[in-house]
């Protein structure tokens, strides 16, 4: 992991593609006991700060990381690949 990338906040564009994706994905999930909702609430009001991209990417298991990775641009998924390296 390049813990230097890790820990820098990304561009605005990068770092909104996420926060999109990541609420996209959450929203597809039965949130009958809150739990979708929860996770929401905790990445909506998030903001462009150090680690705050991977503390979104690091919600989701590897298969949803992979599903995340689909949804975001090409650029973005590169600076999430490179955080990971």
């Amino acid at each position: 992991m390049s813990v230097e990338l890790y820990y820098t906040a990304p561009s605005d564009e990068i770092f909104e593609d996420i926060k999109r994706a990541a609420i996209e994905i959450w929203g597809g999930y039965d949130d009958t006991y809150g739990y979708a909702s929860g996770k929401i609430g905790q990445i909506k009001d998030i903001t462009n700060v150090k680690d705050n991209y991977m503390f979104m990417v690091s919600m989701f298991d590897q298969d949803n990381q992979t599903k995340l990775m689909a949804l975001v641009g090409p650029m973005t998924a590169v600076r999430i690949l490179e955080a990971m390296l």
